[in-house]
């Protein structure tokens, strides 16, 4: 459970130590936004994304390859809690069950509503496939933007980072070149 009170205090103490009025007008409700903010983009603790998943699993005769692609999402990084974005594709081969196609993006933004860094975001997510699927293999690839490089530091502007994690099949060379033929493949506005 969240403790906004605490976040609260703690925003005005930061407010206070970079030298700012905590009582000029702009400011007054800033620690209540930025509590609010945080219980929002730090949601994901508060729910289990293998329950999700669980509770979507279907019988079916599929063994063909399903994907679900440019799946946006937001996290913070947990070495400087500032932003980073961008896009998850996730492939999986069933073996006998599917999931529900919204239960993918919904365990996706789980995963990310926590302090994070993409690496193990990308683990995270195809783990839980493998665990509670039971797929024969598991494909995640992840796209992000993160503003610890742009906005400070280094300040390497529109820099993004991929990272992959492959699982069972998807280890093939075959299965993974489909994978990354499907994923790169520009998509035609026709819906």
């Amino acid at each position: 459970m969240i403790d906004l009170k605490k976040i609260e205090t703690a925003t005005k103490m930061i407010l206070e130590a970079i030298g700012e009025d905590v009582n000029r007008e702009g400011l007054i409700k800033t620690p209540l936004r930025v509590a609010k903010a945080f219980e929002e983009l730090c949601s994901g603790y508060s729910k289990d994304p293998k329950e999700v998943l669980n509770n979507a699993l279907f019988e079916s005769t599929n063994n063909e390859m399903v994907v679900v692609r440019d799946i946006e999402f937001y996290s913070l990084c947990e070495h400087h809690i500032l932003p980073f974005f961008g896009r998850v594709h996730v492939a999986y081969i069933p073996d006998k069950k599917v999931v529900g196609l919204s239960k993918i993006p919904r365990m996706v933004e789980i995963y990310a509503r926590r302090l994070q860094i993409q690496e193990q975001l990308t683990e995270q997510i195809a783990d839980a496939i493998m665990e509670v699927v039971k797929p024969k293999g598991v494909g995640v690839v992840i796209h992000a933007r993160h503003m610890c490089m742009e906005a400070r530091g280094v300040k390497s502007k529109f820099s993004y980072t991929s990272t992959s994690a492959l699982r069972g099949i998807f280890l093939e060379e075959k299965t993974r070149e489909e994978f990354f033929n499907i994923i790169n493949a520009p998509i035609q506005n026709h819906f």
